[in-house]
């Protein structure tokens, strides 16, 4: 009796596996149809359900952009996400921290559903804010994303008495390592540069927009005595991000994260919003870009602030985060996750509604 090996190896010698008829139908078949993506709108997370209760960064696309269609979204975390067939804007919740956004993009470029070359690509987040920069409720497109996990740190006890902080680059061994390392190596990324043009863009078609304020948020930002930004109402603004997934607070922090996004800038950028997927984000484009399956120049961050990052004067920095983490200190959290809907919606709509403007010409506005 011969094998089964056998009998399969003689079966493959003696039969075509594909008779001729069938082999030129699948030569001739059309390839299955994209669906088509003019925008996408990435968030975060969501609190509870997509729709229907306390909204997280998600929601409000979905109920008011809207985003009607359900599909799934394998290899996310979250699991689905939202289409409007209408303006071909597709929406993802990514999931919190780094490896999520990483692991969701990566998932979302390579879906064979979906040609992403021409898509414009939206990371509409709340984030913590500077308040040397700027309040609580504000919304801020940033010009560049910072890393700010990628480093070496001392132990504050053991840091040199002439060092403003224990981070050093982890090419280097001191703060101010001269002559700067690159920005893109072997050790990682430290930081990336969106398109100036579309950024500026963004920020001009939505300066104008007036923000959600709340009696809450005024008596919050009211005890920042000597900041004058933290004091103002929110606005549109445009400001750097650092992104980094150890959730930091304190004023000694500030001060690091200040002077870090001041390094890796070479003193041209100015420390805005702190948030975890940012870098995240621009990694997974560049990477998939270099297969031409997308164009970082089609992505633009916008972060609104839900809290400060450090406390006002008269707190320590172990209270602030007894207070965030017993939400207390999260006075702007709604008007925050509405403010991104508010103003990135205007920008998705915009891109999506005049696609025939847009689909191959990058829209820009010069400094």
């Amino acid at each position: 009796m011969k094998s089964l090996l056998a009998l399969t190896t003689l079966s493959l010698v003696s039969i075509p596996l594909t008779p001729p008829v069938v082999a030129q139908a699948a030569e001739t078949a059309p390839a299955a149809a994209k669906i088509p993506v003019r925008v996408v709108v990435v968030t975060t997370f969501e609190i509870g359900k997509d729709t229907g209760d306390t909204p997280g960064e998600y929601q409000n696309w979905i109920e008011k952009f809207p985003l009607a269609q359900t599909l799934p979204a394998p290899g996310t975390d979250h699991g689905v996400m939202h289409y409007n067939p209408d303006l071909q804007v597709l929406a993802i919740a990514s999931g919190e921290g780094p490896e999520h956004m990483a692991s969701a993009m990566t998932a979302l470029v390579l879906d064979p559903r979906f040609d992403l070359r021409h898509s414009y690509f939206v990371l509409a987040g709340i984030a913590g804010i500077n308040p040397n920069f700027g309040t609580i409720g504000a919304a801020v497109w940033a010009p560049r994303v910072i890393n700010g996990g990628l480093a070496h740190l001392i132990d504050p006890r053991e840091i040199p008495k002439d060092w403003p902080d224990g981070f050093t680059p982890v090419q280097g061994s001191r703060p101010d390592e001269t002559p700067r390392p690159p920005l893109h190596s072997l050790s990682g990324d430290m930081m990336y540069t969106l398109n100036p043009g579309l950024t500026r863009w963004a920020f001009d078609l939505t300066r104008s927009i007036t923000l959600p304020d709340s009696e809450g948020m005024k008596q919050s930002r009211a005890r920042y005595r000597g900041y004058a930004p933290a004091l103002k109402p929110p606005v549109v603004m445009m400001g750097d991000t650092i992104s980094g997934e150890t959730f930091w607070v304190g004023k000694l922090m500030n001060r690091w994260a200040e002077r870090w996004v001041r390094y890796w800038t070479d003193n041209q950028g100015v420390m805005a919003t702190t948030a975890e997927e940012d870098v995240a984000f621009c990694q997974a484009l560049a990477l998939q870009a270099k297969a031409g399956r997308v164009d970082p120049d089609r992505a633009l961050v916008l972060r609104t602030s839900s809290n400060f990052d450090m406390p006002p004067p008269g707190r320590t920095a172990a209270q602030l985060l007894a207070d965030e983490a017993n939400e207390k200190g999260y006075s702007a959290f709604i008007p925050s996750v509405n403010a991104a809907y508010q103003v990135g919606s205007v920008v998705v709509r915009e891109l999506a509604t005049h696609w025939d403007r847009y689909e191959k010409v990058i829209p820009s506005t010069g400094k």
